[in-house]
């Protein structure tokens, strides 16, 4: 066996062509890339060899590349992509470019690749508005959230480098807290309420910003439209109160102001108030308004006025607004006190207390406060000579009239005075009422006898004839009542007699007439005792006696008045030094009781204060001071007084004589203090007379 090494040469011929492992290359270059910045492709493959392998590259037409061909040992031909020009994504960002691997066969064959090159941004742009200037106008009445305006901006940039966000960059706090930006879409809405009254114009700045944080702004201002959404206020500028009654009509009270925040015809305002009052409206200057009187005020027909100030607009719709006014009429001392009647009458019962009231009078005064307060007071005169202050007093606040004194019928019947209200303004006004007091009769006198009258030193004797028939006229009891009315009707009537069937005596004539006819049996002395009674409650009465002697002889009837006076003379003696001795006697004993009672205590006044026994004190009668006016009887005339032994013939009597036997001006009886006495014929014992 034998082994030959053959060596077998093939020659290649060119019958492949070159090839790229992709048919696409993808290339990413910022376009930030500078010039002649290289890229590496993929190198073609050709199975060839020698000059049938890959002999160059070529790159189709373009602004920004070229090709560069290199020769490796290991690897022959490759090639580099070579930028020649700056990229720019925002003009164009994505370039096809076309590289040919060609071989030196003949024919030569070629393979290609398409490179896909991608510009990479970078943010080299800002974000750009689309208007510089957003100007809108928004009715103030808009709802909210609300599209105001939106504002649109763009970014060349793409990525994160071209998302654009905006906020607003300056804004005040008032238009913070009326509108909201949307950041991503750059819609401004309303987030609170305009008023055009307060802010007619917002303006704002926007700034859109991308994710770069490269910026750009905007102005946006937004117009407010005015709407009629403002009724008129109404101002009190100055009120004058309380408004004098006594101006006169056209005086101006108040000055009003009315405003309306709103513009155009929505800011013009008319004004009025109702006419059920005495007041109006007169437009001074704009918007300015006078409330000024149309009659003359009476503050007692009318003290204060609630008026109604209303305002209406010219908007659309009109809006209206009211205010309500009060004026106080101030009062002026325009009204004098009138009384509640034309005159007054009044009635009190005579010997009333001094200070006792009588009626009360009353003033009104339609004025007020001190102009109304009313005072009353007595207008200065006189009654009888004496002034009205010492008859009558008046309360000056209520209008109480009391009596000053002691008033008696007999002396004044009706007394007239005039009282007068004043007020307390200034000047004072006053008016005058007519009071007439009437005084009332009391039965507070006794019926007094004019007939028979006692004669000094003797008593009126009537004689009657023995052959009186029964009817008979014998005498007449004449008597007199200081007092008025029933208190003054008197009726007469017989209350002791001598012979009681013979006389009777008229109970309202007070004439005596014999009851039967006179016989020879009968006393020739006889007496009567009359009592005269007055129709008063309680009723008074007084006493007298009557004597008459039955004779046709007038030597009898002498004889018996001389021995009746020496009887009634001696009985009269005893009787006064019996009441000497009574006298003299009781008053001894008591002078000496007090002197006794006054020793006793003070010996042992802690002996009675400690057994607390109550000592009675010596009773003492009142004093009784006399009445010294005109009108009424004096105590010392009143009294008649009979002492008597038990004797029909030797009777005294002590009477006070008759001064005067008429009645003097002021209607009383007046007698002297002198006492006589007399023979009274046959009396009965123990009688006594009050006249």
């Amino acid at each position: 066996l034998e082994l030959h090494r053959v060596t077998l040469e093939i020659k290649d011929i060119n019958d492949n062509a070159p090839s790229f492992p992709h048919k696409e290359m993808h290339l990413e270059i910022s376009e930030s890339a500078s010039k002649g910045a290289r890229f590496s492709v993929d190198e073609a493959v050709d199975p060839d060899s020698g000059v049938n392998s890959v002999q160059g590259y070529t790159l189709s037409a373009n602004e920004h590349f070229t090709v560069a061909v290199h020769t490796s040992a290991e690897t022959g031909k490759y090639a580099d992509i070579i930028l020649e020009n700056d990229l720019d994504r925002e003009s164009q960002d994505h370039h096809i470019l076309i590289l040919t691997a060609y071989d030196g066969g003949s024919p030569p064959k070629s393979g290609t690749v398409v490179i896909h090159v991608r510009v990479m941004d970078v943010n080299d742009n800002k974000p750009v508005f689309t208007q510089t200037v957003y100007k809108v106008s928004v009715p103030e009445n808009a709802p909210l959230d609300a599209v105001v305006v939106a504002v649109s901006a763009t970014d060349a940039d793409e990525g994160i480098n071209g998302d654009i966000t905006y906020e607003f960059s300056h804004i005040s706090m008032r238009a913070k807290s009326i509108f909201s930006i949307d950041q991503k879409t750059g819609e401004i809405k309303l987030k609170g309420p305009m008023d055009f009254e307060d802010t007619s114009s917002f303006e704002m700045r926007v700034k859109a910003k991308d994710g770069a944080g490269q910026a750009a702004s905007c102005k946006v201002i937004v117009d407010v439209t005015d709407i009629n959404d403002n009724a008129p206020v109404i101002f009190i500028k100055s009120l004058k109160t309380p408004f004098p009654e006594n101006e006169p009509s056209g005086s101006e009270v108040a000055v009003i102001y009315v405003q309306d925040k709103d513009t155009e015809s929505s800011g013009k305002v008319k004004c009025f108030i109702k006419q059920n009052t005495p007041f109006k409206l007169s437009l001074s200057i704009k918007n300015h308004f006078s409330l000024i009187t149309t009659e003359k005020l009476d503050r007692e027909r009318e003290s204060e006025y609630n008026i109604t100030i209303t305002a209406t607009d010219e908007g659309s719709p009109p809006l209206t607004s009211s205010k309500s006014l009060k004026v106080i009429v101030g009062d002026v001392n325009d009204n004098p006190p009138l009384f509640e009647k034309q005159s007054y009458s009044a009635y009190l019962t005579e010997n009333n207390k001094p200070g006792s009231t009588i009626c009360s009078v009353t003033a009104r005064d339609p004025d007020w406060r001190q102009n109304g307060s009313v005072f009353y007071s007595l207008v200065p005169g006189e009654i009888g000579g004496l002034s009205v202050s010492s008859f009558l007093s008046i309360n000056g606040d209520t209008g109480v009239i009391s009596a000053v004194r002691t008033f008696d019928y007999e002396q004044y019947k009706k007394l007239t005075v005039k009282i007068m209200a004043r007020d307390n303004g200034s000047p004072a006004l006053s008016s005058n009422v007519t009071l007439r007091v009437f005084i009332a009769d009391e039965n507070d006198n006794s019926p007094q006898i004019l007939y028979p009258a006692p004669q000094e030193n003797s008593i009126m004797t009537e004689v009657v004839p023995k052959g009186a028939l029964s009817g008979s006229l014998v005498s007449k009891v004449i008597a007199v009542d200081a007092d008025s009315g029933q208190n003054a009707w008197l009726s007469y009537s017989i209350v002791k007699a001598t012979d009681a069937g013979l006389f009777t005596i008229g109970v309202h004539s007070g004439e005596i007439r014999t009851q039967r006819d006179i016989s020879e049996s009968d006393l020739m002395k006889q007496s009567l005792i009359i009592a005269v009674r007055d129709n008063g409650q309680p009723s008074l009465s007084t006493t007298c006696a009557v004597h008459l002697v039955i004779s046709d002889n007038l030597a009898e009837i002498t004889d018996l008045k001389y021995a009746n006076h020496e009887q009634d003379s001696s009985r009269l003696t005893l009787y006064l030094i019996i009441a000497l001795v009574s006298v003299s006697t009781f008053f001894l004993t008591f002078i000496i009781l007090i002197l006794t009672v006054k020793f006793c205590q003070s010996k042992k006044p802690r002996l009675l204060f400690d057994t607390a026994v109550a000592i009675p004190s010596t009773h003492f009668p009142p004093t009784y001071a006399e009445m010294e006016g005109p009108g009424t009887l004096r105590s010392s005339y009143n009294y008649d007084t009979y002492l008597s032994t038990g004797s029909r013939t030797s009777d005294f009597k002590f009477l006070a004589s008759y001064k005067e036997n008429m009645l003097s001006a002021d209607h009383t009886l007046r007698k002297t203090s002198t006492d006589m006495i007399s023979l009274s014929g046959e009396c009965l014992s123990g009688e006594s007379s009050e006249v």
